[in-house]
């Protein structure tokens, strides 16, 4: 209570610029305290005195029993700022405060400073003249010429190195990147869909491991290279914890969640299905004919080099190049998803997130089924791991106990015996192969077959159903065929070609009321959920 000899605080002695009721200025143009990119509109944080502020002066001025204060000219006042203000004020482009931050591992700007290398070397080899010029300046100039190029990418690197900081704050990843074109990314970690940890074979010989994050929403991947194999580590397992709603002083040491492992491709087996399927040595034949040809009819070695270098990287990544990156390939399971580790000379960590599957393709090569062995490939929310690989190759009951550890309440049985196939007179629509083509349905699936000599079945749960619809041309419109169409949640589509048009019909009105009640039953997407 007030001193009765107290004057009442007259109003002028309010905090400036503070409106009738001391709630303080309104935020101009109703903008939020930050933006998600940079270039987007500069952070705008509440300004001026808060209540607490005033009322601060006026318990002193109006305490029991104090003297009145000496007359003081009046003088402006300094407001307290708050959080947001400090953050405001203190802040560098790219929304990352001063002073705080980390930067990434020391060897980050050597791992480009070879780009100008190669980009000199390409151009040499594309004209000839240019290579004798560069023969005639002789071994000590091309070596000074080289070193400088080398010098100059390098203090590039390490100024580009010396402007990229990531923070990590209570609600998203925040990476600032780029020293002459600013770039700011701001990652929430709610919508985080995977995040996978990358060894080259050099980058493992350093220590050094690259972290890739897939985002919600976002259409490329944010990836920080390169951070120290432990700190990479220890950042995806704080920012797994934190996107599964762990609070922010607890998630730096909650760790990596155990796994349990479930399979491991034998480096046998891969290597012989890896040859069984053809892709590779069918080329070989045609490309030793090819290049003959070529060198004959055009006496250009660039030319017959262009055309052979497309063949010879199509038959590296199907013979050696598959068995490098696929080798040693290992699904676990843990507690944030199925754990993907695969790679001989580059070692790669992904993770499938639970509940962001949206499609599941179960493929048999013809050279592959008498052995009963199938390649699961996996449509995902986002992207992420290599190729949407689940496991290269296994036998069938293995592959379906690894979808069921996705999908558990799916039956992969019953959902391929579920399958019909097209009607004998689609032969006059696409004559032979319609006999790959087939359609089912189960309570829980939509499937879709296709292929004869690769048998391919698509498996899309009802919840992950986006849309459907039929489509039909007039010729397949006079034999009475249709194809139906369901798009997920991935931008995919997945089309049971050459169906009964009156069937047809009727499962597309079907399947709406099969996608509402499997989105009401599925489970929750959240991480280690």
């Amino acid at each position: 209570m007030p001193h009765p000899d107290t004057p009442p605080r007259p109003a002028s002695d309010a905090a400036p610029g503070t409106p009738p009721g001391g709630t303080g200025p309104a935020r101009e143009n109703g903008a939020a305290p930050g933006s998600d990119r940079a270039g987007e509109g500069e952070p705008t944080a509440t300004a001026g005195p808060t209540d607490a502020h005033a009322d601060a002066h006026a318990d002193a001025d109006s305490a029991v029993g104090a003297d009145p204060a000496p007359a003081v000219a009046p003088g402006p006042e300094l407001p307290l700022a708050s959080a947001a203000e400090v953050e405001a004020r203190t802040a560098e482009p790219g929304g990352i405060p001063a002073g705080l931050g980390k930067r990434l591992h020391p060897v980050t700007p050597w791992r480009r400073a070879w780009a100008p290398l190669a980009g000199l070397g390409a151009l040499l080899v594309q004209d000839p003249e240019r290579m004798r010029a560069a023969a005639e300046l002789g071994v000590t100039w091309v070596l000074v010429i080289l070193a400088t190029v080398l010098a100059l990418a390098a203090l590039y690197g390490w100024l580009s190195w010396r402007v990229t900081r990531y923070l990590v704050t209570d609600t998203e990843l925040r990476i600032r990147t780029g020293l002459l074109f600013r770039r700011s990314a701001h990652l929430r970690l709610d919508r985080i869909q995977s995040i996978d940890v990358t060894r080259p074979l050099l980058a493992r010989a350093l220590g050094v491991a690259k972290l890739k994050m897939d985002v919600v929403g976002s259409g490329d991947n944010d990836e920080l290279a390169f951070l120290g194999e432990a700190e990479a580590r220890k950042l995806r397992a704080e920012l797994l914890a934190r996107a599964a709603g762990i609070s922010p002083d607890a998630a730096p040491e909650a760790g990596e969640a155990p796994a349990t492992e479930l399979y491991r491709v034998d480096g046998r087996t891969l290597a012989t299905a890896l040859a069984l399927l053809g892709t590779g040595w069918g080329l070989v034949l045609p490309l030793a004919l090819l290049i003959p040809l070529m060198w004959w009819g055009t006496a250009s070695i660039f030319i017959t080099i262009a055309v052979a270098v497309p063949i010879l990287a199509t038959i590296w990544r199907s013979t050696v190049g598959g068995f490098l990156t696929q080798y040693g390939w290992t699904v676990a399971e843990s507690a944030d998803g199925l754990r993907l580790d695969h790679g001989l000379l580059q070692r790669d960590h992904a993770t499938v997130p639970p509940g962001r599957v949206q499609s599941v393709r179960i493929v048999e090569p013809l050279l592959w089924r008498r052995r009963g062995w199938a390649r699961v490939e996996l449509e995902v929310a986002g992207g992420g791991h290599e190729a949407g690989l689940l496991v290269p190759v296994a036998d069938r009951p293995m592959c379906a106990a690894l979808i069921g550890r996705i999908l558990p309440e799916v039956d992969i049985d019953a959902a391929i015996a579920s399958v019909r196939p097209s009607p004998a007179r689609a032969r006059w629509a696409v004559p032979v192969w319609h006999k790959g083509y087939g359609h089912g349905v189960t309570d829980t699936v939509f499937v879709a077959r296709r292929g004869r000599l690769s048998r391919t079945h698509t498996l899309v749960p009802h919840a992950k159903v986006q849309s459907a619809r039929i489509t039909q041309g007039p010729w397949t419109h006079r034999l009475r065929l249709t194809d139906i169409h369901v798009e997920h949640g991935a931008n995919g589509s997945v089309v049971a070609r050459l169906q009964d048009a009156e069937r047809a019909m009727t499962e597309l009105g079907a399947q709406a009321d099969r996608s509402r009640l499997g989105r009401r039953a599925a489970r929750p997407e959240r991480w280690l959920t």
